[in-house]
């Protein structure tokens, strides 16, 4: 394994990081093309960090679509999304429209450039939500942070964005510095889908999860079925007061 490295464009060239940047496998010629892109967005370097492994050099995320490494953009950090050259998609665009859409309701980390094959994003520094609740954070502090998650995904289903993968969410929410919660990766988002981000997170916090178990913990045990009679509410009427009733059956 090897450690943490901050890695110039002119090294990307090199072995293993031209792999990583034409993942899962490219030519002279495409690597090329992708580190232009890179300078038109103004990425000057790249540091390989993280908890995932794409050829033996650590990464923040490994996907269907992307790999997710950090980059130097105008001094700062951010996090640089590089589009698999095997993935379903030929461009990184549509991502990028729908982060915007989610940006507009603010959730979501701040889409910052894109380019065909490159969505740069702010860079969200935390701990993912199952992570976070195993260090039995106080009481307030997980009603605090539960409370704007759902907020988060009512505001989702108003805006007819449907995140597509919050009832299975342990990599899709980031707790940052402040117990900020952020919900990540739209990839699989659909503004033509009917919207159900309130009742997919409330299954995955409530109803069906290790994090849910552990929530219970800190929250006290809930009402199962006056939840589920209020998420049926909800679904068929995405009113506010039916969102505040579904809030008030978690113990929010």
């Amino acid at each position: 394994m090897r450690p943490a490295a901050i890695v110039t464009l002119d090294q990307l060239r090199e072995e293993p990081y031209a792999s990583v940047v034409c993942y899962p496998r490219g030519g002279k010629v495409e690597l090329r093309r992708r580190l232009e892109e890179m300078r038109k967005l103004g990425v000057s370097e790249l540091m390989f960090a993280g908890e995932k492994q794409v050829f033996g050099l650590p990464v923040l995320g490994k996907g269907c679509v992307g790999i997710v490494v950090i980059a130097r953009v105008d001094g700062k950090e951010a996090a640089l999304k590089i589009r698999r050259t095997d993935a379903d998609r030929a461009r990184m665009q549509r991502e990028a429209h729908l982060l915007a859409k989610a940006n507009a309701v603010c959730v979501g980390p701040q889409l910052l450039r894109v380019s065909r094959n490159f969505l740069l994003m702010q860079l969200i520094n935390g701990s993912l939500l199952p992570h976070w609740i195993e260090n039995k954070p106080s009481k307030l502090k997980v009603m605090k942070v539960v409370r704007s998650i759902l907020e988060q995904c009512y505001r989702l289903d108003e805006a007819g964005l449907d995140h597509g993968e919050l009832s299975h969410a342990p990599k899709h929410v980031i707790i940052a510095r402040r117990d900020k919660p952020f919900i990540v990766d739209f990839e699989t988002a659909s503004l033509g889908r009917r919207p159900s981000n309130v009742t997919s997170m409330c299954q995955f916090l409530f109803l069906s999860s290790q994090v849910g178990t552990q929530i219970a913990e800190q929250l006290g045990m809930m009402d199962q079925e006056a939840i589920l009679n209020a998420l049926r509410r909800y679904k068929s009427d995405r009113s506010c007061g039916n969102f505040e009733d579904v809030m008030l059956a978690c113990g929010l």
